[in-house]
């Protein structure tokens, strides 16, 4: 069942080598406790992508909270995890923006995204999990996952770096010391002191040395204050964040939909990791997951908010305490919602300066391109093989460049799209000419 859990114990404590598990709770007091320690977890990525995407960052929490809840029922309470904004749309976001879309046109895109990602885990549930492992090999998810983090440098390099070089820099310093030497739960939320770092020093340097002559949003250069407070003294304390409806078009709708191949692995992952702290196999529940991880994004993006994903933050969390049950989880789906009906706490949240997010998208996409890479050594990919070689470093400049190719006068592929596609038809044209060569 998905709701509905017994008490571990005496509810207190737990004995050395026992763990709760996802149908048992501890006291409800101390639930709530550890349901904050996972808001906490998860809640600087899932306001920092919306941040970096452009869109409301205080709806994205509001939304992670009811996507949350959905996944949970929907895996029936098997696979504890919380559901927050994806990194992996970042660098096509961006690419829709460049082109001139607008909120709804990116989140239009996002939504179809999701339809397609709830299809593809009923597949999955329908047919069994080894269906993935032939379409997405290690090889392949590993390589998707690096050349989409690496497909997003140009974004910190052009677009937040240039705005405040300086504070660009001393927030990456600090937040490689806030996530390389802090230990525990301060290390875990590294992103988010980074982040707290830069604001603050922003603002301390707005008063000491004055405005800064940068670009501003649109590009020209003014003299302007890094941190500007006015909309956050205008919001109210209670009410709704701002909502809008998607709009689609193909051509933006054509860049995300590569990513559906990193949201896939990404959710098998941390299904198999879940399975193995709790020790019950859940592969099962696999496809369930991918599934309610798309229904998640399909009602998060239908409203403004951005796309979800299961998190990789939560799951260390519950390594950390033996807590595996889904009652945190709850919890924290309801605080994230309680966060999202203060309008002034998601105004703080936009005020966050560029050269901050400079500093901290920078360390970001380089960890997400940095994990393709751990896929294929926990997997011992043959990197010597041309096989998988070859569309690999094609598809990763591809998405790096970005390299564009024109299919229409008005409509062309280009950065994580084209290297996406490259890589993956490129891996599988080769393995089966090889195996046709070797035949013959």
């Amino acid at each position: 069942m998905a709701l509905g859990w017994k008490l571990h114990g005496d509810g207190k404590h737990l004995t050395p080598g026992e763990v709760v598990k996802p149908d048992e709770r501890l006291s409800w007091p101390r639930m709530v406790g550890i349901g904050a320690q996972h808001v906490i977890a998860m809640f600087g990525a899932t306001f920092v992508f919306p941040l970096v995407m452009g869109l409301d960052a205080n709806l994205a929490v509001m939304m992670s909270g009811v996507a949350t809840i959905l996944f949970l029922l929907i895996v029936k309470g098997k696979v504890p995890s919380y559901v927050g904004s994806s990194a992996s749309f970042v660098g096509a976001v961006a690419a829709i923006r460049a082109a001139g879309g607008g909120d709804a046109t990116v989140t239009g895109a996002l939504l179809a995204v999701g339809v397609v990602l709830a299809l593809c885990g009923y597949a999955i549930h329908r047919l069994g999990v080894g269906i993935l492992h032939k379409v997405f090999p290690p090889v392949v998810t590993g390589g998707v996952v690096m050349l989409i983090g690496f497909g997003m440098a140009y974004v910190a390099a052009d677009v937040y770096w240039p705005k405040d070089p300086w504070v660009a820099l001393l927030t990456m310093a600090a937040t490689f010391v806030f996530i390389g030497l802090f230990r525990g739960f301060l290390g875990r939320i590294g992103v988010l002191l980074g982040l707290v770092f830069g604001f603050l020093l922003s603002w301390a340097w707005d008063l000491l040395g004055g405005p800064i002559t940068a670009p501003d949003d649109t590009g020209r250069i003014t003299e302007h204050f890094r941190v500007d407070l006015q909309a956050v003294a205008q919001a109210d304390w209670i009410g709704l964040p701002s909502f809008h409806g998607p709009v689609f078009e193909a051509s933006a709708i054509v860049l995300v939909l590569p990513v559906v191949i990193a949201l896939i692995a990404e959710n098998v992952g941390h299904v198999k990791a879940v399975g193995e702290m709790t020790g019950n196999d859940v592969d099962a529940y696999i496809g369930r997951a991918v599934m309610a991880d798309g229904v998640g994004t399909v009602v998060a993006t239908s409203v403004g908010g951005p796309a979800t994903t299961t998190y990789a933050e939560n799951i260390g969390v519950m390594a950390a305490t033996k807590v595996y049950s889904t009652a945190a989880y709850y919890v924290a789906a309801v605080i994230a919602i309680l966060f999202g009906l203060c309008p002034k706490f998601g105004a703080l949240i936009a005020a966050t300066p560029d050269g901050v997010l400079g500093g901290v998208t920078t360390i970001l996409y380089g960890m997400i391109g940095l994990l393709g890479a751990r896929i294929w050594i926990e997997n011992r990919v043959d990197m010597a093989s041309p096989v998988n070689l070859v569309p690999i470093g094609a598809g990763i400049i591809c998405a790096i460049g970005p390299v564009a190719f024109p299919v229409t006068g008005t409509f062309s592929l280009s950065g994580i799209a084209l290297g996406t596609i490259v890589l993956l038809a490129g891996y599988h044209l080769l393995r089966a000419a090889r195996r046709e060569t070797v035949v013959h």
